[in-house]
């Protein structure tokens, strides 16, 4: 009798799947409430709303039967000006998470070693398991810095061809250092600096200047975050042009949508009101870690993003996430090493903390 799985190579059967987050349609259904009615500060997503230049297009439909440009040209030449990068510099992924993917499927054969910094952005493991790599995870110290002397020690040892450091971090917030950036920037490997969420933290906290003088450093971008279109899934990445040219070969060739191309390049064209907009989070994420402070059981942590990590103390992390849940307030849960017993908390707009604060006095 045939037995589909004998076919499936070995390493796959044994990943454990990808826990995502539901969205807003599917809560809306398994609560029996409508969309309007759920607080949703579980996924570090943008809160407000599209300007109606970017609605319109997204509204339009033209050439909607004829395959994208494999090689999005506006769009990359756009982003080009936008950070005063070569086009040649740049590529477009289907969310920045195909380009982690793409730069492993370029570099990592079987049983290679890529080092990632946990807590941290999980789809540097999830993606290095399905490509077959020798995974070192090198854990982050008690305040979420990464551990820099062991990186370089262990390089020594093990030579990856690869580190992936979040910068801010996901889920703490917190920033790499210049210092660490100096350090890491010298070891013989690529070095890939995801800034998803750089736009909520200070001007000078970038890296992506620093293209023009090293050629193992990735710059990743997203425009989920800042520009609120995470459900288009668009991003893109500052590669070495010796790397790009090789990750072309392999990227599938139509992976950006018409749609999502027009909306991000209606994104760059307002790209003064989605600023606005991510100082409006940064206002209400300093307003929120204020109010964290004041719960007595609660210990948040300074954070350059949008979101709030905190560690409960006294209290089940669980309990709490559920009880929350009840009133359709949804956060994220961590239980795991180095985040035991913690919660991290998306920044909403003002009447979404006015609400969780609310209920998690009510806790105390």
């Amino acid at each position: 009798m045939f037995n589909p799985e004998k076919l499936i190579r070995k390493h796959i059967l044994d990943i454990p799947g990808y826990e995502p987050i539901f969205p807003v349609d599917v809560l809306s259904e398994q609560l029996g409430m409508s969309a309007d009615q759920i607080i949703k500060l579980d996924a570090n997503e943008n809160p407000y709303s599209l300007p109606e230049q970017v609605k319109q297009a997204l509204s339009d439909f033209s050439d909607i039967q004829i395959y994208p440009d494999p090689e999005s040209r506006y769009l990359r030449q756009a982003i080009s000006e936008y950070h005063n990068v070569p086009v040649s510099r740049i590529m477009v992924g289907a969310g920045a998470d195909e380009l982690i993917d793409l730069i492993m499927r370029a570099l990592i054969d079987p049983g290679d070693f890529l080092f990632d910094c946990p807590p941290t952005f999980g789809m540097y493991k999830f993606d290095g398991d399905i490509n077959n790599a020798e995974v070192i995870s090198i854990n982050r110290n008690k305040d979420f810095t990464i551990d820099i002397k062991k990186i370089i020690q262990k390089c020594q040892v093990q030579n990856p061809k690869l580190i992936f450091i979040a910068s801010p971090n996901n889920p703490d917030g917190g920033l790499l250092s210049r210092d660490e950036f100096a350090r890491l920037i010298e070891l013989p490997l690529y070095i890939v600096l995801d800034e998803a969420y750089i736009d909520f933290a200070p001007n000078d906290t970038s890296f992506l200047k620093e293209y023009r003088e090293y050629n193992n450093l990735i710059i990743l971008r997203t425009f989920s975050k800042w520009a609120g279109l995470a459900g288009l899934r668009i991003g893109y990445g500052i590669f070495p042009e010796e790397l790009a040219k090789h990750i072309w070969k392999i990227k599938q060739p139509y992976n950006i949508s018409i749609t999502a191309s027009r909306a991000a390049l209606a994104v760059l064209k307002e790209q003064e009101v989605f600023k606005q907009n991510c100082d409006r989070i940064i206002i209400e994420r300093e307003r929120l870690y204020k109010l964290l402070e004041l719960i007595d059981w609660l210990s948040p942590y300074p954070s350059k993003a949008n979101f709030i990590l905190c560690k409960v103390q006294g209290r089940n992390a669980l309990e709490i996430k559920n009880k929350l849940a009840e009133r359709a307030i949804f956060i994220r849960r961590f239980d795991k090493p180095g985040l035991k017993d913690h919660l991290r908390i998306s920044v909403g707009k003002p009447e979404d903390t006015d609400q969780i604060i609310h209920y998690l006095k009510e806790m105390e």
